[in-house]
């Protein structure tokens, strides 16, 4: 990963850029961020850039050896924490950290924008707590204590941190403060709230926004041929999170604006039939789709929010899309639109959860109906 691979961030990029220009790197930085901010890119990018050995003033070459090896997360002195389902049948200890590893390197060549549950996904440990065993702890202790072998420097990319077994987070915490000399830790969190206050004192934080809908639209029109309709709503959808923007670019079927046109007609009109009948198309919806209803009227009710305190010029919404919320905003006052904000994230955490698709949909519609009549 380089810095060129990733849409915007310029500011974050270039100070991490001047840090190692300057050499005045922290032994330990915390990459942190909402959910579906760059933070892992950021910090491979980075970790790609110190290792680089004809860096300039913009980014790594990309050709020499140790670009080469970064490139493929082979580089000797590049290594990786990080969480792991209890999926282990191999009696051979050393033989199943080679494969988990070796997925691992794949897992971020093929999706470089990545969240937990793909990664669980990709090596088959879905529906297993992930964590970072306390056996880590020793681990990295263990490696850092051995010299680089290509690079002056050695980094250590730790992701999600949060997930670490609590023996695990204090172990390194000594190391942490003191590592060997040209050794850098690289925490890369979505969670900083759930660290410990010892493991965050101990590290320089990297604020890592989500993306410009200015910036994913660029990305979006490089890499996929979605037309600006469609562009559009994947940018409602994804707020920011170019993974999940990819992943809408690929379903056949994503949530549009008659559904939702649609399933708030029916809520405010109390028809009851029509909610059971559309209980029941959701219930067919694959769960990407699922979380993707959910995710798009968060949207809607954020642009009725807009479009009802006046503030039509930041609106993300055109055409038929921006007249429906306007007509649906003079229904609903700030108390409605709170109710329903909380409403669709409930059932969004229930959906993830695997919670029953059709009675989640049909309870929220419901009370949905209430709010939208009180």
């Amino acid at each position: 990963m380089r810095f060129e691979d990733i849409p915007g961030l310029s500011a974050v990029k270039q100070k991490l850029i001047q840090s190692v220009q300057s050499g005045k790197m922290a032994h330990a930085q915390l990459f942190t961020g909402k959910p579906g901010a760059l933070n892992l890119p950021l910090a491979l990018a980075y970790a790609t850039y110190i290792h680089c050995q004809n860096r300039n003033l913009e980014d790594a070459c990309g050709q020499c050896s140790a670009c080469t090896k970064n490139l493929k997360y082979i580089h000797p002195d590049l290594h990786f924490v990080f969480p792991l389902s209890n999926i282990k049948n191999d009696k051979d200890a050393d033989r199943f950290k080679a494969e988990i590893m070796k997925s691992w390197r794949s897992f971020l060549i093929e999706q470089p924008f990545g969240k937990l549950d793909d990664w669980t996904s990709y090596y088959g440990g879905e529906n297993k707590q992930a964590l970072i065993s306390r056996e880590e702890s020793r681990e990295i202790i263990k490696t850092l204590s051995l010299k680089s072998f290509e690079s002056p420097y050695k980094i250590m990319v730790i992701w999600l941190p949060e997930f670490m077994h609590g023996a695990a987070a204090n172990g390194i915490l000594k190391i942490l403060e003191e590592p060997p000399q040209n050794t850098f830790f690289l925490l890369v969190t979505s969670a900083a709230d759930q660290l410990l206050p010892t493991i965050i004192s101990r590290t320089q934080l990297i604020q890592v926004p989500l993306l410009t809908d200015e910036d994913l639209d660029s990305y979006l029109c490089a890499h996929t041929e979605k037309n600006e309709s469609a562009r559009r709503t994947i940018l409602q959808m994804a707020d920011g999170d170019l993974n999940l923007a990819m992943k809408l670019t690929d379903e056949e079927e994503n949530i549009n604006h008659d559904f939702f046109s649609q399933w708030m007609r029916a809520c405010y009109k109390k028809n009851y039939a029509a909610l059971v009948q559309m209980a029941e198309e959701f219930h067919q919806f694959d769960k990407m789709n699922q979380k993707n209803t959910f995710s798009y009227s968060l949207g809607m009710m954020r642009e009725s929010l807009l479009c009802l305190s006046g503030s039509t010029t930041i609106n993300r919404s055109k055409g038929g899309e921006l007249q429906f919320i306007q007509d649906f905003s003079k229904f609903l006052n700030v108390v409605k639109i709170e109710r329903a904000n909380q409403l669709l994230s409930d059932a969004a955490y229930y959906i993830e959860r695997n919670g029953s698709p059709k009675m989640t949909f049909l309870n929220l519609s419901l009370q949905l109906s209430d709010a939208l009549n009180s």
